[in-house]
C-alpha cells in the first residue's frame, strides 16, 4: 500500500492565483479516520496537529484492525514538524516508520537556505533540489487551512514522501456535496491528473472545517481501492 498514512499525501499549492482569504488556522486539530481497502475496514487512523506562534507539529498513527493486526501489530507512525509563517507550513523534518529499527523507515530534511531536500531511506542518503513551497505528504493536508483553494481550476503540486520528490497536477471542483459520519458537507473536490500506470488520487476538503480533508480515495494501478474517511474531528481555535 504505497499511500499509507497521509495519502494524506497529495499536494502542494504553487503559484496559486489570488483567492479569498482562508480563516486563521487553529492552534490544534484532532482527527480520526477509517481506512478501507476495496470496501473492507482494515485500519483506523488518528492525527493531531499542534501549532504555536512560530512552529507546528503533526503526528499521524495508523493501526490495523481485525486479522491484519496479526501481520501489522505495530502502528505506522508519520511525523512532520517545521516553522509556521504567514504563508502557512514550512516543513523542516519528516519521518515515517513502524519502529526505530524498521528497515522501511524514511526521513526527509528540508534545507530552505540551500534549497536542498535530503531524503534518507534504506540506509542511503540523497540530495535533491528543493522547489519553493514544497510540502511533505503529511503537512500538505494541513496547509490547506492557510489557503482557500476555491478558485483555481488546476493546481500544480510538489511534495515528498521521504523517498522522492514528485510534481502533481489536480483539477478542482467546488460545491460537491458528500455524506460523512459528521453529516452532509459541501466540499472542494481535487482529482489528480495521472497516467494509466500511475495511482489515481481524489481528495475532498471541507471549507466549513478549515479546508481539512474529510475523505480521500486512492486507486492503485493494480486496481486496488483505498479510502480514508472522517469519523471524528475536533478543532480548537
Amino acid at each position: 500500500m504505497r499511500y499509507r498514512t497521509g495519502w494524506a499525501a497529495a499536494l502542494l499549492l504553487l503559484g496559486l492565483p489570488a483567492a479569498a482569504a482562508a480563516p486563521p488556522a487553529p492552534q490544534s486539530v484532532s482527527a480520526s479516520y477509517n481506512v478501507l481497502r476495496n470496501g473492507e475496514h482494515v485500519a483506523v487512523m488518528h492525527e493531531t496537529f499542534e501549532a504555536s506562534e512560530s512552529s507546528y507539529r503533526i503526528v499521524s498513527e495508523t493501526r490495523a484492525v481485525g486479522l491484519l493486526t496479526l501481520f501489522a501489530p505495530h502502528p505506522f507512525r508519520v511525523t512532520s514538524s517545521g516553522r509556521l509563517t504567514g504563508a502557512g507550513l514550512t516543513p523542516q523534518h519528516y519521518e515515517s516508520k513502524r519502529s526505530d529499527d524498521d528497515p522501511r523507515r524514511v526521513r526527509a530534511e528540508f534545507d530552505w537556505e540551500e534549497a536542498q531536500l535530503k531524503v534518507m531511506r534504506s540506509g542511503r542518503n540523497e540530495i535533491l533540489p528543493l522547489p519553493p513551497g514544497t510540502q511533505d505528504q503529511l503537512s500538505i493536508m494541513y496547509q490547506f487551512m492557510y489557503l482557500a483553494p476555491d478558485r483555481p481550476q488546476v493546481l500544480q503540486v510538489s511534495r515528498t514522501n521521504g523517498r522522492r520528490l514528485e510534481q502533481h497536477r489536480y483539477t478542482v471542483r467546488t460545491g460537491i456535496e458528500i455524506e460523512t459520519a459528521l453529516g452532509t458537507m459541501t466540499t472542494v473536490h481535487l482529482v489528480r491528473q495521472h497516467q494509466p500506470e500511475e495511482s489515481g488520487v481524489e481528495i475532498w476538503l471541507a471549507p466549513q472545517h478549515r479546508y481539512l480533508p474529510i475523505r480521500m480515495l486512492v486507486l492503485e494501478d493494480d486496481g486496488s481501492r483505498f479510502e480514508q474517511v472522517i469519523t471524528k474531528l475536533e478543532i480548537k481555535p
